[in-house]
């Protein structure tokens, strides 16, 4: 197509910046703030040649910009506060004033189209014993024992699906040798979820409607992505149940605002995962079984201070 035809969409976005010489080029912005220009062959030299060519301006992709001032709540630091205030004072009612208008808005900028949202996906559960689960034990648990997980609480079973059955077994932590059986699961085709894995590459400056827009979504943007980072920073298996609140307490208000699931990073794999909000919406098919031949662990250096 024309770059051309793409001008309005990005002075729309350039009017978000103001020329600042101790800024940065307009398509180190465009990157960091909204994942673009990042294919795998657009380098920077591409990527101002093109935005050059959108734009019909070869001298602007050369100046320096600062991000526009938006007078707006730092969300980011309000949910640090209620998060704390969840774990440790007031689990049901917390005092923290929390602006859940702006966070279903958000979210909605977080909802994926439902044909991209994959229909076949796996539930795994370590084998005890010789015996193989059977399709009906490969659901979600009964109430009555369902444990507190990274997105439900205690009583209320979700059901956890990998994007693989690589993924579905890390993410139940298998030890070298044992079994585990994997379940082929489809869900259907209209479910409507919200994507967490990169806020950034999801939510799309072409969509707000003016400069002011674009710059409080900008602000808002490090706090989605700590949403995303409460399921997916792993939690040890001995973790107390106070760990899971934040990420349960989110995950309840996307149930409330009708999404069926939540997608996330897997943080074992390389795979996603679903928790999906009503169990009963999945298919649950055949059932394999696999050995988990060797479980990989990597460190990295940690400074600890004195």
């Amino acid at each position: 197509m024309d770059p051309s035809l793409l001008a309005e969409y990005f002075e729309l976005l350039v009017s978000a910046y103001r020329p600042d010489p101790s800024g940065k080029l307009l398509v180190q912005w465009f990157r960091d703030d909204w994942g673009l220009f990042d294919g795998p062959r657009m380098d920077s030299h591409r990527a101002k040649d093109l935005l050059a060519e959108i734009l019909d301006d070869g001298d602007v992709v050369r100046r320096f910009f600062l991000p526009a001032p938006v007078v707006d709540a730092n969300r980011l630091s309000v949910w640090e506060k209620l998060r704390d205030e969840l774990m440790y004072h007031n689990r049901f009612f917390p005092a923290v004033e929390f602006d859940e208008d702006r966070l279903q808005a958000l979210l909605f900028h977080l909802t994926i189209e439902a044909d991209e949202v994959p229909h076949e996906w796996h539930r795994a559960r370590m084998r005890h014993g010789r015996a193989m689960f059977t399709a009906d034990e490969m659901g979600a648990p009964p109430k009555r024992i369902a444990s507190h997980g990274r997105a439900n609480p205690a009583g209320i079973p979700y059901l956890y699906l990998g994007s693989s059955p690589t993924t579905a077994i890390s993410e139940i932590r298998p030890h070298t040798g044992e079994m585990a059986c994997v379940a082929s699961v489809k869900t259907p085709a209209d479910l409507k979820v919200v994507d967490l894995r990169n806020p950034r590459k999801t939510v799309s400056p072409f969509l707000l409607v003016d400069a002011e827009d674009i710059g409080r979504m900008r602000n808002d943007l490090p706090f989605l992505e700590r949403l995303g980072q409460e399921l997916t920073t792993p939690v040890a298996p001995q973790a107390a149940a106070v760990d899971y609140t934040p990420s349960q307490f989110l995950c309840e208000f996307i149930k409330k605002c009708g999404y069926d699931g939540v997608i996330y990073r897997s943080s074992v794999s390389d795979g996603i995962n679903l928790a999906l909000f009503n169990p009963a919406r999945a298919d649950v098919g055949s059932v394999g079984l696999y050995e988990v031949d060797r479980v990989s662990v990597t460190v990295s250096a940690s400074k600890i201070q004195g």
